[in-house]
């Protein structure tokens, strides 16, 4: 099978075309799967759209591989019609859909048995994908640095012990994103270790949210002048926090550079922070950060919030996730953006911002929309704020007073 794709970032340093690279067979097909994604999507299940006479690569969607096999049916046909349904939107239906199941073995299991073990996810897959008359051309299992097919005839079986996936580098897609300057791609494990709770876990942290809850909930809860405080103290704080990591100095190493970044944040200080991102508008206006100047500093603080909450408060860290996901989708980043958006709907399957800003990146639209949508917002209420300080006749006046009670709540996580 030979595939023609249009690498994402596809131009040459010394050109504005668009680089072409044409995979042959299933094996670099497998070895492409990371450049792809912008990781090596472990534990995954992964659908790309194919378009065309040549099989140009389109969407694509990811989801972790379901525990229970009984929860695999729904799985294959919700995938099967995100994957077709965003592409429609773009104009474009898929012609055909590659598919790839990445697991390596457990304990006490060969990477032959998660291939066979995976086989009836795969045929959901495919029975999927075909009755949205969309047939799936290509089906891979991907586990210890080997791969398998599923869909080779019966004349050419995979071999039981599968296939080695090519050295590393040694691939026309390795090559081409080296000449572009692309990254390798990084461990889907190692991304999500940036923005996951440290272990063992630290009480210390817990012990401040607790405190933190004690003092700011009740008065999150009590609409008004309470909730505009603890508003307007959250953002200080953060923007306060963002000076600091934007003054530290960078380090080049992932896990050094993060412990750093701990050390940069007081408990108390990060439980505040955490708390008050429940509320829908702080969160909001805090999204607003996604400035050339601000978005390092962000990205770190986020990762370094979500961090924090562990135990009890695991769910609060929805709130920096979804921030750290979109600043990194805002920079480009597609890779973290998918993993940082995937842990906050993990944790909170509802919660609407990620979940549209998932969608958004799955259906490869420019973040510059958002954007753009932020910074009107931004003009709107400085503007609203500069007419309410000069007063209804013009002139300058004394400084507004409270905002009468509204429907902010502690915990508005939408």
């Amino acid at each position: 099978m030979t595939q023609s794709n249009q690498i994402r970032h596809g131009q040459s340093p010394n050109s504005s075309e668009e680089v072409k690279i044409t995979l042959r067979g299933p094996g670099e097909l497998a070895d492409a799967l990371p450049y792809l994604m912008g990781f090596h999507p472990n534990d995954s299940i992964v659908l790309v759209a194919l378009h065309g006479e040549h099989g140009r690569f389109g969407g694509r969607v990811r989801l972790g591989l379901p525990h229970d096999p009984d929860e695999w049916p729904a799985v294959a046909g919700q995938l099967a019609e995100v994957l077709v349904k965003n592409s429609a939107r773009r104009g474009v239906s898929p012609d055909a859909v590659v598919a790839f199941v990445c697991q390596d073995p457990g304990e006490k299991e060969t990477p032959a048995d998660v291939v066979e073990r995976l086989r009836p996810l795969v045929q959901r897959l495919r029975l999927a994908c075909g009755t949205l008359e969309v047939p799936v051309v290509e089906a891979l299992c991907v586990s210890a640095g080997r791969w398998w097919s599923y869909v080779r005839p019966e004349s050419a079986p995979s071999p039981a012990e599968g296939e080695a996936l090519p050295p590393p580098g040694s691939t026309a897609m390795a090559a081409t994103a080296a000449y572009l300057g692309l990254p390798s791609p990084s461990s889907l494990r190692d991304m999500e270790s940036r923005l996951k709770p440290l272990e063992p876990r630290d009480r210390d942290h817990e012990i401040a949210l607790d405190t933190a809850a004690a003092a700011l909930v009740p008065r999150m809860l009590a609409d008004g002048a309470a909730s505009d405080d603890i508003r307007h103290r959250t953002l200080h704080l953060a923007r306060t926090a963002m000076e600091r990591f934007r003054r530290a100095p960078l380090i080049g190493d992932a896990p050094r550079a993060d412990r750093r970044d701990d050390k940069l944040l007081a408990d108390d200080e990060a439980a505040t922070i955490i708390l008050g991102l429940q509320d829908r508008e702080t969160r909001d206006r805090a999204a607003e950060w996604m400035e050339p100047a601000q978005v390092d500093a962000a990205l770190r603080l986020w990762r370094a919030l979500a961090r924090r909450c562990a135990g009890t408060y695991a769910e609060h860290a929805a709130a920096p996730l979804t921030l750290a996901g979109w600043v990194a989708w805002s920079t480009g980043d597609e890779a973290e953006a998918r993993a940082a958006l995937g842990l906050a709907l993990d944790l909170e399957p509802t919660y609407t911002f990620a979940r549209l800003l998932h969608h958004a990146v799955n259906s490869g639209l420019d973040p510059e929309l958002l954007r753009g949508s932020l910074r009107r917002e931004r003009r709107r209420r400085v503007l609203s704020a500069a007419k309410a300080r000069r007063g209804p006749d013009g002139a300058a006046g004394r400084a507004p007073g409270r905002r009468s009670p509204g429907g902010h709540r502690a915990r508005t996580r939408r």
